[in-house]
């Protein structure tokens, strides 16, 4: 049997697949001009012409290694050797490094195959196998560069400053100072600081002396030496950063569940079926809307100008937030369990009270417990940014490190922690879901 279309039905059959494939190219074709016009509008092609990559490669080397900064103030003549500038790495009086010897006055840097920096009363001399010596003599108040021509593109020099960077190191010498900068790899000090009894020991020798070694403090165990003087490193700041990690887990742990208290005797107000009157389920609904919909962030800067910096002012913020989404959940949660089990307990006599605790809340627990954890887990990464903007956890740290532009390890060191961190209560929050909600 053949059937055909009326003339009309087949013009409108016709004319909806013409419809629809204009659409599957008009979509497609609308979606690349807005990428175009966004990219026109955001100057990409500037953006990538401005790029520094290699600054941003520097930036990365700074994350996995470290610096020693070898200066000599031209003033005075003194020789300062401190890991990445800082007072708290200054080599005391009389400790240098292997690689950096003084001998009546003049100061040599040996910075590994066959790179020698040299620091006399005449200036400072760069050694760059395959290349030559760079000297530099000052003259007046500028320093005046020898070297073989014509200069690469790796010497920098400028009327009051000379700079040279090779894979070596690098090198600056300006009127006041010159300065060489040695790069290694790893977290420098990260264990025990320059002026710690343990620096510079191995691990065996560690291990003698905790198990068998002789005190080397008469007061305590060399083992409760070493833990001490690793908790107290003031350069890493062991101790510092532990009580940072725990303000931030504190902070998420504390408004999850306050958010979580709230909202649930809230969100039986904002259940079609267990408030009757529009009034005030639509009141219930549009704080619970209002409140989700400023931003967490937004939240935190508003509390911190009224309640000050902290870790209880980030609690509140998450606190808000969150009340506002469970609300959400958790009403729809309840609009939809299953009347017959309350209708069950309301058989047997039982009050309001007694219908929400044995006939709705075993319906709706685990949907409860699954969204609390799933946001507890959330908001621990979040209570990082918070905790930047009110002053307190590992948040405040990383933002302290970051705004120093120099502390790149330690910008390393802090995210490591934090991607630990969150791991750690993604591995606890399964835990709990399977243990509370499957009971396995």
């Amino acid at each position: 049997m053949t059937a055909t279309l009326a003339p009309g039905l087949a013009e409108t059959v016709t004319r909806r697949f013409d419809r629809k494939r204009r659409m599957a190219f008009a979509i497609p074709a609308a979606i690349i001009a807005y990428l175009i016009y966004a990219a026109i509008s955001f100057d990409i092609a500037g953006l990538v012409n401005r790029a520094r990559f290699d600054n941003a490669a520097i930036l990365l080397s700074d994350f996995w290694s470290h610096k020693t900064h070898v200066t000599r103030d031209n003033r005075s003549g003194k020789l300062t050797v401190a890991i990445e500038g800082e007072n708290k790495g200054t080599y005391p009086e009389g400790m240098l490094p292997d690689w950096v010897t003084v001998v009546e006055g003049v100061t040599t840097i040996d910075l590994g195959r066959g790179h020698v920096v040299t620091y006399d009363d005449a200036g400072a001399r760069y050694v760059v196998p395959g290349y030559g010596t760079i000297d530099i003599r000052p003259q007046g108040d500028r320093p005046v560069v020898t070297a073989p021509e014509p200069l690469p593109d790796w010497i920098a020099v400028a009327e009051n400053r000379v700079g040279v960077t090779t894979s070596a190191g690098r090198f600056t010498y300006t009127r006041s100072k010159v300065e060489t900068f040695r790069y290694h790899a790893g977290w420098e000090l990260w264990f025990f600081t320059l002026d710690s009894p343990f620096y510079g020991k191995t691990a065996p020798e560690l291990a003698a002396l905790a198990l068998t070694g002789d005190r080397i403090d008469p007061a305590r165990a060399n083992l409760a030496y070493m833990a001490h003087e690793f908790w107290t490193n003031r350069m890493w700041r062991h101790g510092d950063v532990a009580w940072a990690i725990f303000e931030t887990i504190l902070m998420a742990f504390l408004g999850t569940m306050t958010a979580a208290l709230i909202a649930l005797p809230l969100s039986f107000v904002a259940a079609r079926n267990f408030m009757p009157l529009g009034i005030f389920r639509g009141a219930a609904r549009r704080v619970f809307d209002f409140i989700r919909g400023v931003d967490g962030l937004i939240w935190t800067i508003i509390l911190s100008r009224a309640f000050g910096p902290g870790p209880m002012t980030g609690a509140i913020a998450i606190a808000i937030t969150d009340t506002g989404s469970f609300g959400k959940t958790f009403s729809e949660a309840l609009e939809n369990i299953d009347e017959k089990q309350v209708e069950g307990v309301r058989s047997t006599g039982a009050n309001a009270m007694q219908r929400a605790r044995f006939g709705v809340i075993p319906q709706v627990m685990p949907i409860l417990l699954a969204q609390v954890l799933y946001y507890l887990e959330s908001n621990t990464r979040s209570a990082t940014v918070i905790g930047a903007i009110v002053g307190g956890g590992i948040g405040l740290l990383l933002t302290q490190a970051i705004i120093t532009q120099k502390d790149w390890e330690e910008v390393a060191y802090y995210m490591v922690l934090i991607v630990l961190m969150v791991m750690l209560m993604d591995s606890l929050s399964g835990w709990l879901r399977r243990k509370l909600i499957r009971g396995a």
